[in-house]
């Protein structure tokens, strides 16, 4: 339902603000598509109240109208407590809650489904329903005259059961909209869903029914860039059908600070361009795994671009394609080889859901002692091969990582981990990865200004 509204009212010539409770790096591309602006995910995890609140503000100022789409149920979360579910973040943000429904087989008891949302918290604005997979007329009339006689909030849409479905899901998402030849075609096909069966007026009121709320922190506006001297560190961070998993603000943070981010294709360019640092997201390198081979050139350049110290930080789809091989339905794909393991694609994920990482060990990108919160979804296990130490950055406290233990491979400047980092609530994570890129092994390289390593870390940034 979010794609369909916010394609609707983008077509209608209305700027959307989209954002997308959790971590889910998918479903935020998909309305970020559909809106034609970067999604940005409000993750009470990985956040604090504080942060997302600003995140919220920032990113929605100068839209017509903003959406949030929650996940799981309402009141789902990590504990009993609630602290990490949709209604904890809709209470933060002030904002009307529009609940979805799945009428399959009741009529009556929906009434008392919805009774129970609203008096399990009665802080709580649920300030209408929508209904799905309705059968027919009949069950849409009593299911509708139950809610609104019983619950006081009126139904404002009825979305029959759908024979044809524009969105697969694959490994318990849906198919990425960059590997999709009928992305736009998926859109238009929501947007029509939404005119058809919703009350799109009555939608657009309800979002503009909202309290003020305050400013308590101007993160994005304070945020200072470090001192350069002239010189803005080359970031590159690969972008393509493979590797797509950033969150806006990771990148957004590297700007702020300064860099001059240099957009990366690992499939088709030909090498590594000249570069200060580089940064590799996540994604599916599995459904690209023969392109990725079949691009030896850029592989052996990155690699040696790694053994010659180029800082380089590497999250999930980043840490397999860093390995010796990716082995996926029995068939071996050649890989970067900068680490000593090879991945194996399963049926089941390794590692899904938060993780809580402690850094054990020295790196150039974190302090020991210093404790992460993050995020991992990933179906490939790790096979450690050669007699290469295995330096193991991260302590496990929550999460699978490598084994169960363990997470954070380190070699020379490259730290490359399962774990994916949200910067909005990390405002350390591009501190560190700039502090890298203008290192002395990189300065003298281009022969740049003469500074000692004292004078970087003494330079001015945000903390």
């Amino acid at each position: 339902m979010a794609v369909g509204l916010t394609s609707f009212w983008r077509e209608k010539g209305l700027t959307v603000a989209t954002f997308k409770k959790g971590p889910d790096f998918i479903d935020a591309a998909w309305l970020g598509f559909a809106s034609g602006r970067a999604c940005y995910n409000l993750d009470p995890f990985l956040m604090s109240d504080t942060q997302i609140i600003d995140s919220f503000l920032s990113h929605s100022a100068g839209a017509d109208i903003s959406i949030t789409e929650g996940n799981r149920g309402l009141y789902d979360g990590l504990e009993g407590n609630g602290d990490t579910s949709t209604a904890k973040l809709a209470k933060l943000l002030k904002t009307p809650v529009i609940l979805i429904v799945d009428v399959t087989m009741a009529t009556r008891t929906m009434a008392a489904l919805v009774m129970g949302c609203q008096q399990f918290d009665p802080e709580m604005n649920i300030a209408a329903v929508v209904l799905n997979r309705v059968a027919g007329i009949r069950q849409e009339s009593v299911v509708r005259g139950a809610i609104e006689q019983y619950c006081g909030i009126p139904v404002i849409g009825s979305v029959p059961k759908l024979q044809v479905d524009f969105f697969p899901e694959r490994h318990m998402g849906l198919v990425p909209y960059q590997e999709r030849d009928d992305a736009k075609r998926a859109i238009a096909w929501a947007r029509q869903v939404a005119e058809k069966n919703l009350d799109l007026k009555a939608a657009f009121s309800l979002a503009h029914e909202v309290a003020p709320l305050d400013r308590r922190y101007t993160a994005y506006e304070e945020r200072e860039a470090i001192m350069m001297r002239g010189h803005r560190p080359r970031i590159g961070f690969i972008r393509d059908s493979s590797f797509w998993f950033y969150y806006p603000e990771n990148l957004d943070q590297l700007k702020s600070m300064g860099a001059n981010l240099v957009e990366i294709n690992s499939i088709n360019d030909a090498k590594l361009p000249d570069l200060d640092a580089l940064y590799i997201g996540g994604g599916f390198p599995e459904t690209q795994a023969q392109a990725l081979a079949d691009n030896k050139g850029f592989r052996d350049s990155l690699k040696k671009e790694i053994e010659a110290g180029l800082p380089v930080y590497a999250e999930c789809g980043g840490l397999i394609y860093l390995g010796e091989a990716l082995i996926a339905d029995e068939t071996t794909y050649p890989m970067v080889g900068a680490l000593p393991l090879k991945m194996v694609l399963e049926k089941k994920p390794q590692g899904h859901g938060y993780t809580v990482l402690e850094v054990t060990t020295q790196n150039p990108y974190y302090q020991v002692g210093q404790v992460l919160k993050g995020h991992e979804f990933h179906y490939t296990r790790a096979l450690i091969s050669g007699s290469e130490p295995i330096n193991a950055v991260f302590k496990i406290r929550r999460g699978n990582g490598l084994d169960g233990k363990r997470d954070g491979l380190c070699k020379k400047n490259l730290l490359a981990t399962f774990t994916h980092i949200h910067a909005g609530g990390n405002p350390l994570w591009g501190q560190r990865l700039v502090r890298a890129a203008l290192q002395p092994r990189n300065r003298e390289k281009r022969n740049l200004f003469p500074e000692s390593q004292k004078e970087i870390e003494n330079r001015p940034i945000l903390s």
